[in-house]
């Protein structure tokens, strides 16, 4: 925890400087507007969240609650679900090439499925912690609870190239849940209510969100956990939401000047 907080406070010093970059290259940062707000199931350790085919997926952790879930938008009802045994820490998950692939956290195994069908293809080694996962319509991209994101080949899980993440030349440690947006990787950083917009081919974070507050104090209980989630719909909406949260957000992004 104390390690978390330390994070935390580097990343929010980082911040306050992001609007000049080490390189002269400026750092946009953003605020949010709430366009809708939408239920969530409390009960859900989030992990993984991602449209496919305009179908809401999500996949949850812990030890013996590990799922992965298809997901009614609107009521936030769970449609269709998927236990883990026990033995297993759910991660990341994305859907590329008709397949669906679920990290999990410290087993080192990535489990492969028919996203139609939900029949088990397989599973792929690898090594260290899993932790988010998303794809830019080639590679599988996964991060791995430090500043790396890896770009993986879908067939064999095997490494393409890494890059190593950075915010005004310091690296930005635990990076989660990751999304691919418009040509960009965005990824919440663990601990913080900030996401950070990352540039795939050089790791340089290119602008940083804040979402502080986006959760209103009387909605969060002892159990509330960190932000953690980003999806984003085939309208380009982006939806963002937490573990055991009871909402999910859809928002837009402010431009801070």
């Amino acid at each position: 925890m104390k390690t978390l907080l330390r994070n935390a406070a580097i990343f929010c010093c980082l911040l306050a400087l992001s609007s000049c970059s080490a390189n002269g290259q400026t750092v946009k940062t953003y605020g949010y507007k709430v366009e809708e707000v939408l239920p969530h199931d409390a009960g859900s350790y989030t992990q993984g969240l991602f449209f496919h085919d305009g179908v809401l997926y999500e996949s949850a952790g812990q030890y013996g609650q590990s799922s992965f879930r298809q997901v009614d938008l609107k009521t936030g009802r769970v449609e269709r679900r998927m236990n883990f045994d026990r033995r297993y820490f759910a991660e990341g998950s994305c859907v590329l090439n008709g397949k669906l692939y679920i990290l999990t956290w410290r087993e080192q195994e990535c489990f492969v499925y028919d996203i139609a069908t939900w029949e088990k293809r397989g599973s792929f080694r690898y090594r260290g912690e899993g932790w988010g996962l998303t794809t830019d319509g080639k590679s599988l991209i996964m991060s791995d609870g430090t500043s790396d994101i890896t770009f993986l080949n879908p067939d064999t899980f095997q490494p393409e190239r890494t890059i190593h993440v950075t915010l005004r030349g310091q690296k930005v440690l635990y990076l989660n849940e990751l999304e691919y947006i418009k040509g960009e990787i965005w990824a919440n950083v663990y601990g913080t209510d900030q996401i950070v917009r990352i540039d795939p081919a050089t790791g340089q974070v290119r602008a940083v969100i804040n979402l502080r507050g986006i959760l209103p104090a009387q909605q969060r209980t002892s159990g509330t956990d960190v932000l953690n989630g980003i999806a984003v719909d085939d309208h380009g909406h982006v939806y963002v939401t937490g573990k055991y949260w009871p909402k999910m957000y859809r928002i837009t992004l402010v431009e801070k000047k």
